[in-house]
């Protein structure tokens, strides 16, 4: 079952047509992953190892606007892609909708303080192993 984050579409997340601008449903499915993983916890892994996650890969597809005033659902599933890549199936939905607005796969690694790629953190990839239960 996929996590569920809200998000109420702002007048500043338009662009002048009124619709999303493209590159804030990048902030959207950030935010939504922030949750999922836990604040918590990427802070202290920080904190603790001088490691964090970043942006490998980003694939998007819009097939329906979102506007202001709009109320959304942003639902993420991870999978473990390999010992160094987590892959995030993210997509906009509206409640009770019947297709998601824009889909998306983010692909994450992690890499230390300098930005050498490090192994996602064993407690991390277990628990997206485990569904993230």
């Amino acid at each position: 079952m996929p996590h569920v984050f809200p998000v109420t579409v702002y007048y500043e997340d338009t662009d002048f047509t009124g619709v999303v601008y493209h590159a804030n449903y990048l902030k959207f499915f950030e935010r939504a992953r922030e949750e999922l993983l836990g604040v918590e916890r990427l802070a202290a892994m920080y904190k603790e190892t001088g490691w964090g996650f970043v942006v490998y890969r980003v694939e998007l597809r819009f097939k329906e606007p979102a506007v202001h005033g709009d109320r959304l659902e942003i639902r993420t599933s991870a999978t473990a892609a390999s010992d160094y890549r987590l892959a995030f199936d993210q997509q906009v939905w509206r409640p009770g909708g019947t297709a998601a607005a824009v889909t998306g796969i983010v692909e994450m690694v992690t890499v230390d303080k300098v930005g050498k790629l490090v192994v996602v953190p064993p407690d991390v990839l277990a628990w997206v192993r485990s569904g993230g239960a």
